[in-house]
């Protein structure tokens, strides 16, 4: 194993019992081998991105320091989804039981097949940065600016997350 990288992963459920679910989730992540928690942002209830019809999510962010591999995380990450009873190959923003994505890994670039770090759309996602803002809100984000320039130049028309717990 790799020295510890800080990482931030977004935690996202819509279906079930998403408050559960997540905290759940969080508990997992927190106790993967080579994982540490180093802080964890409220639940904020979101509006979907995807298609009409499906309920609000529940969104949360950790930042930890991970003492492997990116894809290893990843692995462990959807091993976690799968095991939530996530299923891959729904359709794009769907409702999801567990949504869980590497936002950063440390100051890494990576663009692969698999993973693309810094995460593609974080910059622009308000269910990203209003938690992100709670627990980091002067980390730079590779190319893009602080979580909080970024966050005070979201477009106006979207409704505000509500932090919930």
């Amino acid at each position: 194993m790799s020295a510890a990288t800080p990482v931030y992963i977004a935690l996202g459920a819509n279906l079930g019992e998403p408050q559960a679910q997540l905290r759940n989730a969080i508990a997992a992540i927190a106790a993967l081998d080579g994982f540490s928690l180093v802080a964890q942002s409220s639940l904020y209830r979101t509006e979907p991105l995807g298609p009409p019809g499906q309920p609000d999510y529940l969104n949360a962010v950790l930042c930890g320091r991970w003492a492997g591999t990116p894809l290893a995380l990843l692995d462990a990450l959807q091993a976690l989804e799968t095991a939530a009873g996530r299923r891959r190959g729904a359709e794009r923003w769907s409702a999801r039981v567990l949504d869980l994505d590497i936002l950063l890994f440390g100051e890494r670039r990576i663009s692969d097949a698999r993973l693309t770090v810094p995460h593609y759309a974080m910059h622009e996602r308000d269910f990203v940065l209003y938690p992100l803002a709670e627990i980091a809100p002067d980390l730079e984000i590779p190319g893009r600016g602080s979580v909080r320039e970024l966050l005070a130049a979201l477009p106006d028309n979207r409704s505000i997350p509500e932090k919930i717990a």
